[in-house]
């Protein structure tokens, strides 16, 4: 049997960190805004990577960059929130993505967030935001594996989804 070698569309020999990316892009993920922190002192970003580890208890599991801003509150108020956004939720992923340099606590702003159990602000209208508590980072690579247990779950199923494919995002809807 032939080894696979890793090639381009156009035949040549990749990289494999670029592989590896132009792969991820390919599968489809929900998109989460990840919150942390409180008052003028948060920020969050978007993430593709948050899965459920356990339901009894329950907790998650969030993949979050060491370099981002997000990463050192989540250590520091030992707290996150996971927000699965909704189809109509494209311009506040935008906004915690970064685009257009927004940054730490304006990243909030012209969206309604409530306060979660923990002090973690969630969004109000997410279509499943957990609130959950800190329980264990683990660092892999540039990223931390965050285990979060959750303290609260908040559901307002709007029979739509925001995906990342791509490269972009894409609502579904369940109709």
């Amino acid at each position: 049997m032939r080894v696979a070698e890793p090639l381009a569309a156009d035949g040549a020999l990749r990289d494999t960190t670029a592989r590896f990316r132009e792969a991820m892009r390919l599968i489809v993920g929900n998109v989460s805004v990840i919150t942390a922190g409180v008052g003028e002192d948060r920020s969050g970003l978007v993430a593709i990577s948050m899965v459920s580890l356990s339901a009894d208890p329950p907790k998650v599991i969030v993949c979050v960059n060491r370099n981002s801003s997000t990463w050192p509150l989540i250590d520091r108020y030992r707290h996150f929130g996971v927000n699965a956004l909704a189809a109509h939720h494209q311009e506040v992923a935008e906004r915690f993505s970064g685009f257009g340099g927004i940054k730490g606590a304006a990243r909030y702003d012209g969206a309604d967030w409530v306060k979660g159990e923990t002090g973690v602000s969630l969004l109000a209208d997410a279509s499943v935001s957990l609130d959950c508590r800190l329980e264990e980072m683990i660092d892999r690579g540039s990223h931390s594996i965050v285990i979060g247990a959750v303290a609260s779950v908040r559901i307002k199923d709007a029979g739509t989804a925001l995906t990342y494919w791509r490269g972009g995002y894409r609502g579904i809807s369940a109709a």
